[in-house]
C-alpha cells in the first residue's frame, strides 16, 4: 500500500469507528519522526552546544543581548547545527531568528526575556490572526526549518504588560465597541512557520504581548509538557492565547498546563477573503491530557476558520478556574470554511462559565486594515459546522450548560452529545441546529432531549 493510501486508511479507521486501533494509528501519524526515538535525553543532546555566554551574552536582566545571541545562532548554523543553550540568568532580547539545524534549549533558571522597546521587533511578512500581512516579528522566530526542537526547563518571558496596557488604552478610546485588534502591533512570543517535524516541550511560556506559541503552515508537530501563564488581573493580558495551531497538520499536544486571558488551545485556519485565498486547513490534530484554568476556552475551534478545521480529537482534558468555555466553536459570517469531524471525549470540568458553546456569528466588531475589507460573497463566506461529537463530559459548578446556536443560512449539522452530565445555573440554548443526537445527557440530573425539528 502506498504511503498516501495508508494515511487515508488510518484516518478512516480513526474517524469512522474511533476504535482503539484507530486512535493508535492516528497518533502515530501525527507524531513527527523524532518522537519515535527512545525517550530520555532529547535527540539534540549529542549535538554541539553553543552557550550564549560564550558569545558575549550577559544574563544580568538589563543588557540587550539580541546581537550576540543571533551571532551564536548564525555560527551554529554555519558549522552544521547544534544546540543554542540559554544558561542560568535573565537575558534581555528582541527578535531572534533560528535557522536550520539550530535547536534551542533554555536551561533551568535560564530566562529569555523580551525587550519592551518596539524597535527591537522588526516588521516582517507573516500571518497574524488569519491575515498575511506585515507585523512585528515574534520574540523567537523560525521559518522553513525541519526537525526543530525547543526544549528545557527554563522560561521565555514576553514582558507583555507594556503592550496590554497600550491595547486597553486604545480600546477605551474606540467608539461603538470596536476591537482595535490590528491597531496595536504586538509581538508574539514564539512563531514557527512553514516548517516540519517540530518539537516544543517542557518550557514555561509567560506574559506574551500577543499569543504565546503559534505554528503556521507546519506539518508534523509535537507539543508536550508546556506551562503557559498570563494574568487576568490587575491587567487583562489581551490576546494571550496559549497555543495556536494555524493552518497546520499532523499535530499532537499532550500534558500542557495553561492559564491565560484568552483561548487556551486554539485551532485556526485563516480570516475572511485572505484566508479563503490561502485556503489551507488545520487537520489531523490530537490533544490529550491537558489542563486549562482561567482562559476564554479550554479547546477552541476558530474564530479564523476560512481554510477549514477537520479531523480533531480532544481527550482526557480538564478545565477549571473560571474557564469561559470547555468546548468552544466560533466563527463569523464572511469567514467561510468548514469545521467538521471533531471529537471531544472524556472531559472533566469544574467552576467554568459555559460547558459547550457554538457561536457562528461571533466577534464581528474588529477593526481591519483597509486592504482586508474585501467583501466575500455568501456562497463562499458562509461558514459550516457539522459532524461534531462531545461525549463522556462531566461538568460541575457551571453558570450555563451551553449554547448550541447556528445561523439561519447555515444551521449546525449532526451534533452528537453522549454521556454528558452538566451541573449549571442555566440550561441549554438551541437555535438553528439540525440533526442533534443526544444519548444520556443530563442538566442538573434531569434528562435533556434535543428540541423537536421541523
Amino acid at each position: 500500500m502506498s504511503s498516501e493510501a495508508l494515511k487515508l486508511s488510518m484516518r478512516a479507521a480513526f474517524h469512522s469507528t474511533q476504535t482503539l486501533l484507530g486512535l493508535l494509528l492516528f497518533s502515530a501519524l501525527a507524531l513527527p519522526a523524532s518522537s519515535t526515538e527512545p525517550k530520555g535525553a532529547p535527540a539534540s543532546a549529542a549535538q554541539a552546544r553553543y552557550v550564549i555566554t560564550d558569545y558575549g551574552a550577559m544574563g544580568d536582566g538589563q543588557t540587550l543581548n539580541t546581537k550576540p545571541i543571533q551571532a551564536a545562532i548564525d555560527r551554529c548554523a554555519a558549522q552544521g547545527g547544534g544546540v543554542l543553550v540559554i544558561p542560568k540568568g535573565t537575558f534581555i532580547i528582541g527578535s531572534i531568528f533560528l535557522k536550520q539545524g539550530v535547536n534551542l534549549r533554555v536551561e533551568s533558571d535560564g530566562v529569555l526575556k523580551g525587550s519592551t522597546d518596539t524597535n527591537d521587533y522588526p516588521w516582517i511578512d507573516t500571518r497574524i490572526a488569519g491575515l498575511e500581512m506585515k507585523w512585528p516579528a515574534a520574540l523567537i522566530n523560525a521559518d522553513g526549518v525541519t526537525g526543530l526542537e525547543l526544549t528545557g526547563q527554563g522560561t521565555i518571558d514576553g514582558s507583555g504588560l507594556r503592550w496590554w496596557e497600550e491595547y486597553w488604552r486604545t480600546r477605551a478610546a474606540e467608539k461603538g465597541g470596536i476591537d482595535p485588534h490590528f491597531k496595536v502591533a504586538r509581538p508574539r512570543l514564539v512563531h514557527i512557520i512553514r516548517s516540519q517535524k517540530i518539537t516544543v516541550s517542557d518550557l514555561l511560556l509567560k506574559d506574551a504581548a500577543f499569543w504565546h506559541l503559534q505554528l503556521t503552515y507546519c506539518d508534523g508537530v509535537e507539543i508536550h509538557g508546556l506551562k503557559v501563564r498570563a494574568p487576568h488581573e490587575p491587567v487583562h493580558a489581551a490576546s494571550s492565547d496559549g497555543i495556536d495551531i494555524d493552518s497546520t497538520r499532523n499535530v499532537l499536544i499532550t500534558n500542557c498546563d495553561i492559564v491565560c486571558d484568552d483561548d487556551g488551545i486554539c485551532l485556526k485556519s485563516g480570516r475572511d477573503a485572505d484566508g479563503l485565498r490561502v485556503n489551507r486547513p488545520t487537520e489531523n490534530v490530537e490533544i490529550r491530557d491537558c489542563h486549562v484554568g482561567y482562559a476564554h476556552g479550554m479547546v477552541v475551534m476558530g474564530s479564523e476558520t476560512s481554510g477549514g478545521i477537520r479531523h480533531v480529537r480532544v481527550s482526557h482534558c480538564r478545565a477549571d478556574g473560571g474557564c469561559f468555555y470547555v468546548a468552544r466553536f466560533k466563527t463569523h459570517m464572511d469567514r467561510g470554511g468548514v469545521v467538521e469531524d471533531i471529537l471531544f471525549d472524556d472531559i472533566q470540568a469544574d467552576n467554568v462559565v459555559t460547558a459547550i458553546g457554538f457561536e457562528m456569528d461571533a466577534l464581528g466588531k474588529t477593526w481591519l486594515p483597509e486592504a482586508f475589507r474585501i467583501p466575500v460573497p455568501p456562497e463562499k463566506g458562509t461558514p459550516v459546522m457539522r459532524n461534531i461529537t462531545i461525549r463522556n463530559l462531566k461538568a460541575t459548578g457551571c453558570k450555563s450548560a451551553g449554547r448550541i446556536v447556528g445561523l439561519p443560512a447555515s444551521p449546525l449539522q449532526n451534533i452528537t452529545l453522549e454521556n454528558v452530565q452538566i451541573q449549571a445555573g442555566r440550561g441549554f440554548t438551541f437555535k438553528d441546529a439540525r440533526d442533534l443526537h443526544f444519548t444520556n445527557v443530563t442538566f442538573n440530573d434531569n434528562p435533556v432531549a434535543p428540541p423537536k425539528q421541523d
